[in-house]
């Protein structure tokens, strides 16, 4: 078995990453790779393991990225200066200015306009009959909720959801790259209007941040609206698809959340993102020497963690590639774990129940419609297409 088959976008879009990390946790869990197109890097694919990683920010930093990149792509522009890529300090700060937006009192407020998209967005995939799940119902509700948090007026939303769709699920890199400098650039004009005029949107927020008695500069808070949008919108509706193809794959588990959803939502919600786990790496740097599972890693090494190769270890998981909606406990890292767990956990697990709940209440018979497509990805998985059949 060879684990650099993993840097090969086809082994993720064809299914065949799960047989190699399942070797890898068994032969190999902490395994070298040599530098070529990207630089040399430590695998973990155990749950153990991940988790130490992820746990200790101290000796393993986010801040110079957390996404494997091609040597000829250079340094991550985002190094430092994002909440997800910030070190310590200063993630602390920009975690408290935007933690405040995801706090109950505003979820609630969210709630009833999250169930309506849901409900509207099922109601016209049900008269239409045959839909693209992820293009007509996934991508709808992450899209909207984010927007609203960013204050996004209303006439510039298809834009944005055409732009986020073109730049996640375009064909070529090169339409992926300019579909997202169109959402750099709608950023820096919003981030400018908004310093002047602030509003009560999450991005008036960040251009009120300082960080060392200095106002946030503005090409960090574009880069952190570009950080939100992507993190809410693209993992959120990748989960949702996959979590859908899960329950037409297991009929049963359809079955059981449908006769109790209440009752099984919460479990079932976790379960989708440990099953789909979304986000296929997280990476880290050592900022000193350290054993990470019986291997020696040097200061300046990096560290990628495979998450949902951790997320089916059988040391944490019974019967790992089993789809149970009613697993309990369930300690996966499909959102992290420490300090950079995901600051918007609870909005996710929040979306993805309305979008099942809407259609598990309103589509009787859901089939697929054709063959399924895959994301050709190192950083997201899920699928790009799913045809549907309903009723």
């Amino acid at each position: 078995m060879n684990p650099d088959v993993l840097l090969d976008g086809a082994t993720h879009r064809d299914g065949r990453a799960h047989e190699v990390w399942a070797w890898m946790r068994e032969h190999d869990p902490v395994h070298w790779h040599e530098p070529g197109d990207f630089p040399g890097f430590w695998s973990l694919t155990r749950h153990d393991e991940v988790r130490e990683v992820l746990r200790d920010p101290v000796t393993f930093s986010s801040a110079s990225g957390i996404l494997l990149r091609p040597l000829a792509q250079g340094a991550d522009p985002g190094g430092g200066r994002t909440l997800a890529l910030a070190a310590p300090a200063r993630h602390q700060v920009l975690r408290e200015a935007v933690a405040g937006w995801f706090a109950p009192r505003n979820l609630r407020r969210l709630t009833e306009s999250m169930e309506a998209v849901a409900r509207t967005a099922v109601k016209e995939s049900l008269a239409a009959g045959r839909i693209d799940f992820v293009a007509d119902v996934a991508a709808r509700l992450p899209v909207e909720v984010v927007c609203a948090f960013l204050g996004i007026p209303p006439a510039d939303r298809p834009d944005l959801v055409a732009w986020a769709w073109d730049a996640f699920c375009a064909g070529t890199a090169t339409e992926r790259s300019l579909a997202h400098l169109e959402i750099l650039e709608y950023f820096t004009d919003l981030a400018l209007h908004r310093r002047d005029t602030p509003g009560d949107d999450l991005v008036s927020v960040l251009t009120q941040v300082t960080v060392d008695g200095e106002p946030l500069p503005i090409d960090d808070v574009v880069l952190n609206c570009d950080s939100l949008f992507v993190g809410g919108t693209e993992n959120v509706r990748q989960t949702l698809a996959g979590g859908m193809l899960a329950l037409l794959e297991h009929p049963a588990q359809q079955e059981l959340l449908r006769a109790d959803f209440d009752g099984v939502a919460a479990t079932a919600v976790d379960e989708i993102l440990r099953f789909t786990t979304s986000g296929l790496h997280t990476m880290r740097r050592a900022t000193r020497p350290a054993d990470v599972g019986g291997r020696s890693v040097a200061e300046g090494d990096l560290l990628v963690c495979w998450l949902p190769s951790a997320n089916r270890d059988a040391a944490q998981f019974p019967d790992p590639d089993v789809f149970d909606v009613t697993r309990t406990p369930n300690r996966h890292l499909a959102l992290g774990i420490g300090p950079h767990y995901c600051v918007g956990t609870q909005l996710a697990k929040l979306e993805i129940r309305a979008v099942l709940r809407e259609f598990l209440a309103q589509a009787r018979d859901v089939t697929l419609d054709g063959p399924v497509e895959r994301l050709d990805s190192l950083v997201v998985g899920g699928p790009r297409r799913l045809p549907l059949r309903l009723t």
